[in-house]
């Protein structure tokens, strides 16, 4: 099992979100993708569970590990 890390915080806003689905779609089943960026992404959470069947939106994690770092996990089926 294979977790990949991607660093949107940089990113524009606008790409954050196409990036990060083509960053899932490259995962294998049973991997994960865990996101930084810079607010709790909530809304991605819901746009995933409501658009990607092979998301596992039960094992989804999020931990703020700063006042503008969070690290979010979404687990592949």
């Amino acid at each position: 099992m294979s977790d990949t890390t991607l660093d949107v915080r940089d990113l524009p806003p606008a790409e954050r979100h196409p990036k990060i689905h083509a960053a899932f779609d490259d995962l294998a089943a049973g991997e994960s993708l865990t996101i930084l960026n810079d607010h709790d992404p909530k809304p991605l959470f819901y746009e995933m569970q409501a658009e990607v069947d092979a998301f596992d939106a039960d094992n989804y994690a999020v931990e703020q590990r700063a006042p503008d770092e969070f690290a979010a996990t979404f687990p592949k089926k």
